[in-house]
């Protein structure tokens, strides 16, 4: 039986990584990581705290995946870090990603803060989804 977090996990790089739209603000193909590499280039997204629970279902079992998408910029101001929130909002709010089972995919919270350092400006975009097994 698959995971559906790292299912969803693996769509959504796919699915980011060709976004045309994002690679203005992200490269080609758009910097969008499980884990950023050492030597980073600002900006990135990467993946951030995820939890599933079961949310019952009649006959199969539904779950609901939440799970967090970090923007991180270095623009020196959050215009980058909402930008690419805002983006990543439009791109992912009711998306059709290929992954078997999904049956919704939604963004709920979207947040833009700066780091104790002044240097660094986050956007943590969160991301509800529901799936089914087939």
């Amino acid at each position: 039986m698959s995971d559906p977090v790292l299912d969803l996990q693996a769509a959504l790089l796919v699915y980011l990584r060709g976004q045309a739209s994002l690679a203005v603000w992200l490269g080609t193909p758009a910097r969008v990581y499980d884990q950023p590499p050492v030597e980073v280039v600002y900006p990135y997204v990467t993946f951030g705290r995820v939890s599933t629970q079961s949310i019952g279902g009649v006959g199969t079992e539904v779950t609901e995946q939440v799970l967090n998408l970090m923007c991180v910029s270095r623009f020196g101001g959050s215009e980058e870090a909402k930008a690419i929130a805002a983006e990543l909002r439009v791109l992912l709010d009711g998306a059709a990603l290929d992954l078997a089972g999904l049956v919704s995919l939604r963004v709920s919270y979207v947040d833009v803060f700066r780091s104790a350092d002044q240097r660094t400006t986050y956007a943590l975009v969160r991301l509800r989804a529901v799936s089914e097994p087939l």
